[in-house]
């Protein structure tokens, strides 16, 4: 179990590095060029404090005005994921790879809490002070941020969320046990072995209360975290749920500090085609 819990001390991107140790992305060192963007500020009464919203809204919608669907991102602050995602997306879009999205990224606060459920396990809770907040993280989004999007651009029912690592377990969490909230789940190397990877163990369970109206879902494992996500895969393999489109990337050349630079492309193109 220590090894579970060192992989998620030693996170990192190989351009965009992660230190989990300061339970928040650092600074973008990547030199990703930061995209024109619209940043609020939400005070939430969820998580009790403020929030700060990124927004990237592509050409398309500037020009048309038309309702788009939007992604969710949490790591999503200036100096964290944002710029990297959104131009990827600014990219395929171009491109007409991928339809046009409106991106919202959420700049993180304390990133371990808001992106981990509860745990039973004695060294997740030693990663920080407060753990097992997505719960409240997740009602501050469906209550607090998709409103206020829904008021400041035009937008469509449609929304899909993303993230790597802890924000790829909040993904998979938020699929399994609240998967009205979004139609598209994209995790790359979501950290399952947390609280013993008790979310793969319900999931056949979980799996079976799953809304009618299709879901889309794209995961991603490297070989720092194959263990959980190929056990995952075969859950979903097993339970073939009617209505789910789903594809598992088994990634065995990618450490858990390239996979997400190496498979978002084809991530997006499948996902959101």
């Amino acid at each position: 179990m220590k090894t579970k819990w060192m992989l998620l001390l030693c996170s990192a991107f190989l351009i965009g590095i992660v230190f989990l140790t300061g339970c928040t992305k650092i600074n973008n060192t990547s030199n990703d060029p930061v995209p024109v963007h619209d940043t609020f500020t939400i005070a939430s009464k969820i998580v009790n404090e403020n929030r700060v919203i990124n927004v990237w809204i592509p050409e398309a919608y500037a020009k048309e005005g038309n309702p788009l669907p939007v992604m969710y991102m949490a790591d999503g602050g200036v100096k964290e994921d944002f710029p990297h995602i959104a131009n990827t997306f600014a990219k395929l879009i171009k491109a007409k790879k991928i339809p046009a999205f409106i991106l919202v990224g959420i700049e993180n606060t304390q990133r371990r809490r808001d992106l981990t459920g509860p745990t039973e396990v004695a060294e997740d809770k030693e990663i920080a002070p407060v753990v097992g907040g997505s719960e409240k993280f997740r009602a501050f989004l469906k209550e607090e941020l998709f409103p206020e999007i829904s008021s400041r651009y035009k937008t469509t029912s449609d929304r899909g969320i993303l993230g790597e690592s802890l924000a790829g377990l909040f993904v998979m969490e938020t699929f399994l046990l609240q998967p009205d909230m979004f139609t598209y789940y994209i995790a790359f190397d979501p950290s399952l072995w947390w609280n013993d990877n008790a979310l793969v163990k319900a999931a056949k369970n979980t799996l079976g209360h799953l809304p009618a109206d299709k879901k889309t879902v794209w995961f991603a494992g490297s070989s720092d975290i194959a263990t959980y996500t190929d056990e995952l895969a075969t859950v979903l393999k097993e339970e073939n749920v009617s209505g789910l489109r789903w594809l598992y990337s088994h990634e065995p050349k990618e450490q858990h500090s390239t996979i997400l630079r190496a498979t978002k492309e084809k991530a997006l193109i499948w996902a959101l085609n």
